[in-house]
């Protein structure tokens, strides 16, 4: 028989929302940490199962899927008892692909990306406009969650799992104000109630936070 195989690292906002994931259906899986700062995912033997050299990739049934969206997305409709977390009613499934695809090209990419290439250089100086481009996601999440409890709607969604495992990463470089942005940190702590968040997304994310500290970091205004 197969078995669905995750090969991810905790510090990665992408590995944790799959391990939200894999945690919020009960799906059994065997975990094998990828060392990205060991240089372990350009490695001959993890290349020849994801040649793009990212974290996370699932192996399951023998397939292999490389894009947390694409891997979130297929555990729900190949393992979900319901389609709640990814609807299959074409305007929800829609509303929550807007806010995946919206970690995808404007939070990944415009934040965390630009962070985590210094970080990873072991560049300890980071500009203020990027700290700023922080507080503008922060702003927008914000008019996002002013009328529903979760991003896409009313109820939980992978969505949710993609945006809280690097919204609270980049809590790392810039801290939440919760006079500015009340309704985030409703959303946040929501999230951080279900029994499976610890597990999934604070252990790596202490591990991050805990990497980011000891290059002892400084923001230059």
């Amino acid at each position: 028989m197969e078995k669905t195989v995750l090969y991810a690292i905790g510090g990665s906002p992408p590995s944790r929302a799959v391990l939200l994931t894999l945690k919020a259906l009960n799906v059994p899986f065997e975990y094998k940490v990828i060392n990205v700062l060991a240089g372990e995912h350009r490695k001959p033997e993890y290349l020849a199962i994801n040649p793009h050299g990212t974290v996370p990739t699932l192996v399951d049934d023998g397939e292999i899927i490389t894009d947390s969206h694409a891997i979130t997305t297929y555990l729900v409709d190949k393992y979900g008892t319901d389609d709640s977390l990814y609807p299959k009613d074409l305007v929800q499934r829609a509303k929550v692909n807007q806010f995946l695809f919206y970690e995808a090209t404007v939070v990944f990419d415009r934040t965390f990306l630009h962070m985590s290439r210094g970080v990873f250089n072991n560049s300890n100086v980071i500009p203020y406009a990027k700290i700023d481009a922080i507080y503008k996601v922060y702003a927008s999440l914000e008019g996002f969650l002013k009328e529903h409890p979760y991003v896409a709607g009313d109820q939980l969604t992978v969505a949710d799992f993609s945006l809280i495992a690097i919204i609270t990463t980049l809590f790392t470089y810039a801290e939440l104000d919760a006079g500015k942005y009340p309704k985030l940190v409703e959303w946040v702590k929501r999230l951080e109630a279900l029994p499976y968040y610890a597990e999934a997304n604070g252990v790596g994310l202490q591990q991050y936070q805990n990497y980011v500290k000891s290059i002892g970091f400084r923001i230059l205004r």
